[in-house]
């Protein structure tokens, strides 16, 4: 395998209610070893994320080993972030952290799907560290500004879509013909999530 394809792959930012929403995933390539994506409603794929919230909750659910679930919020909604045996520091920290703490998260998307047929996202974690406020904060202004920009994206290769004629030489956008394909969520519902997201930081800064 080339070094090209060791490489890990760029962790991106996004809220909890996209995330959320990111119940698609595939892979593309047909080695076992390829990596397994979840498709972005805002037209990219993510093969790792990277996220910061409050983490509210934590729970040892496992049956005969610790297997730790965290719930992590951020101003959109809430992500669950699931760390066992093969996650050992995750878990660890899981463990140790009284709620309510800042934390942040990179790892994987993973999807579950019980018996009543939702499909469930939550993060199998690589590293989990208790960070500060302004860091908290800062991570909602650049998720804010990286989901404006895959929104931006979308909505010209749609605006294409219409306009073959006046469509400008960019290649097209596998991602977003995919996330159409896939979803029915429109992206503007994540604009609104962006606004919500930053008021909120305002309305912190304006509390005494």
């Amino acid at each position: 395998m080339s070094q090209a394809q060791l490489t890990r792959e760029v962790a991106r930012r996004v809220f909890a209610s996209e995330f959320n929403d990111s119940t698609y995933t595939f892979k593309e390539s047909d080695d076992e070893r390829a990596p397994n994506y979840a498709l972005l409603p805002t037209g990219d794929r993510a093969n790792r994320v990277f996220v910061v919230g409050t983490l509210t909750e934590t729970e040892d659910v496992g049956d005969e080993s610790e297997y730790w679930r965290g719930r992590v919020v951020d101003p959109t909604g809430t992500f669950f972030v699931y760390a066992g045996q093969y996650q050992p520091e995750a878990a660890s920290v899981l463990r140790e952290t009284e709620p309510p703490a800042y934390v942040a998260v990179v790892g994987k998307p993973r999807t579950y799907e019980p018996e009543d047929g939702t499909i469930n996202v939550s993060v199998r974690p690589e590293t989990i560290a208790v960070v500060d406020d302004a860091t908290r904060d800062r991570w909602v202004v650049e998720t804010a500004e990286r989901t404006l920009e895959r929104i931006e994206a979308f909505e010209e290769w749609e605006a294409e879509q219409a306009d073959p004629e006046g469509a400008s030489t960019a290649s097209s956008n596998e991602y977003a013909q995919m996330a159409r394909e896939r979803y029915d969520s429109p992206v503007e519902n994540y604009r609104r999530d962006v606004i919500q997201a930053l008021e909120s930081l305002e309305e912190t800064e304006a509390t005494p």
